[in-house]
């Protein structure tokens, strides 16, 4: 997979990167003098991509270096090797020093990584587990470039729709629950149906604080969720999927359902009186 870097600014100080593409990233790393620690990428979590929104990932590390530097530092994920790899990102933001140790040259950053799957080349393909590198730029177009041994999970974003019917309904009657489990296809920049999945129904009373799940139903070929279950109150239902390595997790919006007393007939024949 070839792709092109451009690179539309390159600042000193709390530096603002940006280039578009998942490109091959720069050649020619100068190893000695800068040892970066502390990396955290998104809080440990996974990078979920959908196919419109903008993305944006926070990223703390700690870097310690003497030498003067004249672009970034900055940390993002990366594939292949730290020499002639790919690199997945639209833009970053890296904030000023925050002084540990002035004297041994010890500073804490903080940066903000954006991922836009509108500019970026984006393949079903790059869903997976990639590494991250940090990157410091010295003078003299020299540059430190380190793997940091953490990898981080990138996937496609998932989104589910529910609906609940009847409503409202009696206590002890069917509610039907339908849905739709789509999936980002980053080759078609659309939000496709994703079959074979399991999916929680969960179910909150009203005045409940969380949701529980009640049963789990399977993703038709086109996403479709549908299942029945007896109402018990009146409470609100969502449909939860858990996600996978290449799929993030996700849940619908609620939907409300009031239930009503249920109607008990007499067995008893109305006598009819005459006068």
């Amino acid at each position: 997979m070839a792709r092109t870097t451009m690179w539309k600014a390159v600042v000193a100080g709390g530096a603002a990167l940006a280039l578009t593409g998942v490109a091959a990233m720069p050649a020619g790393a100068a190893e000695g003098g800068v040892a970066f620690s502390r990396v955290s990428v998104n809080g440990g979590k996974p990078i979920v991509i959908g196919v419109q929104e903008e993305v944006e990932v926070h990223t703390t590390f700690r870097m310690t270096t003497t030498l003067r530097y004249d672009g970034g530092p900055m940390v993002y994920p990366y594939r292949g090797t730290t020499e002639n790899g790919e690199v997945l990102w639209s833009s970053i933001i890296t904030s000023d020093c925050n002084v540990v140790d002035r004297a041994k040259g010890i500073c804490d950053f903080d940066e903000w990584l954006y991922i836009d799957p509108r500019d970026l080349d984006l393949g079903n393909e790059d869903a997976g587990t990639w590494r991250t590198a940090a990157l410091v730029y010295l003078p003299g177009d020299a540059q430190d470039i380190d793997d940091m041994n953490l990898p981080v999970r990138v996937q496609r974003a998932t989104r589910l729709t529910v609906d609940a019917s009847p409503e409202p309904v009696a206590i002890g009657k069917t509610i039907t629950v339908s849905g739709r489990l789509t999936r980002a296809n980053w080759d078609t920049h659309t939000y496709q149906g994703y079959a074979g999945r399991g999916v929680s129904l969960q179910f909150k009373a009203t005045g409940a604080s969380s949701y529980k799940t009640v049963k789990t139903a399977t993703s038709s070929a086109t996403g479709s969720l549908r299942t029945t279950v007896k109402a018990t109150g009146p409470g609100t239902w969502r449909w939860t999927y858990y996600g996978n390595s290449v799929s993030g997790a996700s849940s619908s919006g609620g939907d409300h359902v009031a239930t009503q007393p249920r109607v008990l007939h007499s067995a008893f024949p109305r006598v009819m009186h005459s006068v």
